[in-house]
């Protein structure tokens, strides 16, 4: 699954960053949330969304091999892990948190529960999206 975004339909509602640290957490914290959502007002007055596109960059850089990819989706493995933080600073799309409470970075896992709960279409499963693109010809 790749996911797609459509910031213009994104109300700002942050329901996505609650069902992520519900579910990843069994917190009502947004801040433990895999993805982020910030005002950009009042110019050009929209909300943009972040969320990590895979690109595999984390990985490259962690020192004790914490972060593998199985299925298309990079993991970080919390007990590998020693919390140098070295892949949230080479993030380059800045998706990656740090979290008090978390010794290892929270990073989308592509669990597709943000897709799921989005009540605007915002955030979409752009692989299944360009399918149905395909089949209506």
């Amino acid at each position: 699954m790749k996911i797609g975004l459509n910031e213009a339909l994104c109300s700002g509602c942050r329901v996505c960053q609650l069902v992520c640290s519900l579910g990843h957490f069994k917190e009502n914290n947004p801040k433990k949330a895999a993805l982020k959502i910030t005002g950009q007002f009042p110019a050009p007055g929209r909300f943009q969304i972040a969320v990590c596109n895979q690109c595999g960059s984390c990985a490259e850089v962690c020192p004790v091999g914490a972060i593998e990819k199985s299925n298309g989706v990079y993991k970080i493995d919390s007990d590998k892990c020693i919390g140098c933080h070295a892949c949230v600073e080479a993030c380059p799309l800045g998706v990656m948190f740090v979290h008090k409470d978390e010794k290892a970075p929270i990073k989308c896992d592509l669990c597709g529960e943000c897709i799921r709960y989005c009540p605007r279409g915002a955030i979409f499963d752009a692989d299944q999206a360009k399918e149905q693109e395909v089949s209506r010809g």
